[in-house]
Parts: structure tokens; C-alpha cells; sequence
């Protein structure tokens, strides 16, 4: 977390392709208790050039959390937490699965990838809402984050 004016912000990263899905996310987190910026790309390449500050990105704080679709066009989010997991920087990075796939085959597999946690996406806008609140509430005011640099 950045310290501004010796208050805390949670840097989240939200790595998501559909627009209506940003948008309840952004508007899940918009009365949030705690502040933040929460940061949006479109796909899996945009996310490890912001995870790694490259070309646009440069100067970006480091994101306290990930919250990461898997169906992602370029590269999709299974190869976006491979790389977040190899690289030694990253590795620490809680990563939340937040997708639409109910698939038992996915939630295994990203599980075996060190996923910190696997979330399917309801339909239900007000049980969208609520599941994003537990995750900004659980992730960002009662889990103890590694001190970024």
C-alpha cells in the first residue's frame, strides 16, 4: 500500500475485458471503507506490462492485489498467474480469480498455480456486488499485505 499523507492506499489491479464487469467492480468498490486506486487493463499482456511497469506503466506502484479474469483475449489469465509466480518480484502478489467459469477443471488448475483464491462471478448484480465487497473487505482490511517498495 502507498502512504498519502500518512493514510494508507490499497493499489488493486483489475485485469478484465468486459466493460459491464469493470463496471460493477468500480461500482462495488466506490463506497468502499477503504481507500483506493484500483487500476484497469483489458488483457493479460497489458497486466504484466503494469505488473512490471513497462511502457506506459512506468512509475505505477506495485498493486497490493490482483483481481484477474481468466478468459482474457492476448493472453488469458492462466498464463497471466504462471508469470506472476515465476517471477521473483511478483511471486509474493495476491492474486484473486474472478470469473465466470465454473469449470472444476480451471479452478484445479489455478489452484495448482498458487491462486490465492478462485471466485466465479454471479449473475446477480446485487450477489456481484456483495462477493466484491467480501473480497475488497477480506484482501484489503483484514489480511496482513507485504510492505511493497
Amino acid at each position: 500500500m502507498t502512504t498519502i499523507d500518512n493514510i494508507q492506499t490499497a493499489q488493486v489491479l483489475l485485469v478484465e475485458d468486459n466493460e459491464d464487469d469493470v463496471e460493477l467492480t468500480l461500482e462495488a468498490l466506490e463506497d468502499s471503507k477503504v481507500r483506493m486506486d484500483v487500476h484497469v487493463v483489458p488483457d493479460g499482456v497489458e497486466a504484466m506490462k503494469f505488473l512490471r511497469c513497462q511502457g506506459e506503466y512506468e512509475g505505477k506502484s506495485r498493486p497490493d492485489l490482483v483481481l484477474l479474469d481468466l478468459n482474457l483475449p492476448k493472453m488469458d489469465g492462466r498464463e497471466v498467474l504462471k508469470e506472476i509466480r515465476e517471477d521473483p518480484y511478483l511471486t509474493d502478489l495476491p492474486v484473486v480469480v474472478l470469473t465466470t467459469s465454473q469449470n472444476e477443471e480451471d479452478i484445479s488448475k489455478v489452484y495448482k498455480m498458487h491462486a490465492n483464491c478462485y471466485i466465479s462471478k454471479p449473475v446477480d448484480f446485487l450477489q456481484f456486488t456483495k462477493i466484491i465487497k467480501q473480497i475488497e473487505g477480506f484482501w484489503l482490511q483484514l489480511v496482513k499485505l507485504p510492505r511493497r517498495n
